[in-house]
């Protein structure tokens, strides 16, 4: 990605921030990055991060649209000279399909649908991507560079898998937080103190998703190594996926999700 590079992004909110703290820590220059969003107050702290101000005088490379679902089609509207101006759109927004900015663009506008995640904060994140037939070789590079500078990043062809995706993944680190605050709850309520018990809670599931990420070991393994016959875990394990229960309760979770973000298209 070189210094002739620029990009605007179309709303500033949690994804867009975190999206741009990614890029900033690649190497892109603030003055390569312009913002677009209808608070004013929003325009002034991207202004005094170091970015632009959105123009049409600009001819971008690629407009990321970070908005929330509900906020797309007035999003669409009030910017659609700014995405006119842009070789490559790429949407983030939950559930929205790849033919609802088709229809706002012009024809044959190339466009690319991407569900990241919040760790993307953190460069921690994994996005999956799907392009419209007019998005070149050359942009779904450009598109995968971006997404790998706030994490893993994967492609795939078929735009329906998107549901499943953000059912997973992009709604997933909410599961993953509800884990935290519960097992948390369960210590307290065995006498440990607040601090501590959300202490233990934070760093398991932390340390246990780099192991798990980090290591060759199969996944399975990892929880049989950790499972000694007629031990604690196995006690709680004996709750926890006894009558497939929380197989059960997160297949029923993530079909919900994955039902709502279709319905969100």
């Amino acid at each position: 990605m070189g210094t002739d590079l620029r990009i605007c992004v179309i709303g500033f909110g949690n994804m867009g921030r975190a999206l741009v703290r990614g890029w900033l820590a690649a190497g892109i220059a603030g003055d390569q990055i312009f913002v677009s969003d209808p608070d004013p107050q929003t325009l002034e702290y991207a202004h005094n991060s170091g970015l632009r101000r959105a123009d049409t005088a600009t001819r971008f490379d690629v407009a990321v649209v970070a908005v929330k679902p509900q906020q797309l089609d007035a999003a669409l509207t009030q910017n659609l000279d700014l995405l006119k101006a842009s070789a490559v759109v790429v949407s983030v927004a939950a559930g929205k399909p790849i033919a609802v900015l088709e229809a706002a663009l012009p024809k044959k506008a190339a466009v690319v649908r991407a569900m990241p995640n919040t760790p993307a904060a953190i460069a921690k994140g994994v996005t999956v991507l799907c392009a419209n037939n007019f998005v070149t070789r050359v942009q779904r590079q450009l598109c995968s560079e971006l997404l790998a500078a706030v994490g893993a990043q994967y492609w795939v062809d078929e735009e329906a898998l998107m549901d499943a995706v953000t059912a997973v993944s992009g709604s997933g680190p909410a599961y993953v937080f509800l884990l935290i605050e519960c097992l948390s709850a369960a210590g307290i309520s065995q006498g440990l103190p607040g601090d501590l018990a959300k202490a233990l809670a934070l760093h398991t599931v932390a340390g246990s998703g780099v192991y798990a990420e980090t290591s060759k070991t199969p996944i399975e393994t990892l929880r049989k190594q950790v499972t000694s016959p007629g031990g604690t875990t196995e006690a709680a394990l004996n709750v926890l996926m006894g009558d497939n229960a929380l197989k059960l309760l997160i297949d029923r979770a993530v079909a919900a999700a994955a039902k709502r973000s279709s319905e969100l298209s």
